[in-house]
């Protein structure tokens, strides 16, 4: 899915989605930063459902952005280290910490010009309330022996996404087919031409 700053939606979860927010993705050099400043969280925000369409963002600052990539490097390291086997206690406890330290906020159904209901937020959201619902969904995601059965990381080279197989038959291999997934046929492609040559008869 094609979004602002080069973010991506597409690993089935948004705590997911912020572990996507840094690099290890093939098509990029391990270490990008995508949330370079308050823009691009706040686009991060709306883009993953943690904040209704329409929602002002204006408190984000720097300190928001700090904080977010905080809990995204938390979030990976518990999630990277659930997928070998077990995640540390200490980080297992930060987690639970950042999901209880406020109430996320809640989403209210309220009526648009035209008719039709949207979700907004009742006041101005706070950064501690947004960090403790991206906690929670990982919290849910790793609690939950259904959804962590579906985790798998990506099998593109220097890949090093986790996301969700929801495919038919749970053969999904990468992280994104136009991505690692075309580099991969491209590769392939590449091997069988090197061969070719060599099979040639003199």
């Amino acid at each position: 899915m094609a979004a602002p700053y080069d973010l991506r939606f597409d690993c089935g979860r948004i705590c997911l989605d912020l572990v996507a927010t840094t690099g290890g993705a093939a098509e990029r050099p391990a270490g990008l930063e995508r949330l370079t400043g308050p823009d691009q969280l706040a686009a991060w925000l709306t883009g993953a459902g943690v904040v209704p369409y329409g929602v002002p963002l204006d408190a984000v600052d720097a300190l928001w952005v700090t904080r977010f990539r905080a809990l995204r490097a938390l979030v990976g390291r518990v999630v990277h280290a659930e997928l070998r086997g077990r995640a540390a206690d200490a980080d297992l406890a930060q987690l639970n910490a950042a999901a209880g330290a406020a109430p996320p906020p809640a989403v209210h159904a309220v009526r648009g010009p035209d008719g039709a209901l949207a979700g907004t937020f009742p006041g101005p959201p706070d950064c501690a309330g947004l960090l403790a619902a991206v906690a929670r969904d990982a919290v849910a995601l790793l609690t939950d022996p259904a959804a962590r059965g579906l985790l798998r990381q990506c099998a593109g080279e220097g890949c090093s996404l986790v996301y969700l197989d929801t495919s038919r038959g749970r053969r999904r291999r990468w992280c994104s087919s136009e991505v690692c997934g075309n580099r991969e046929r491209v590769a392939r492609h590449r091997r069988r031409s090197r061969k070719r040559p060599d099979q040639v008869a003199v």
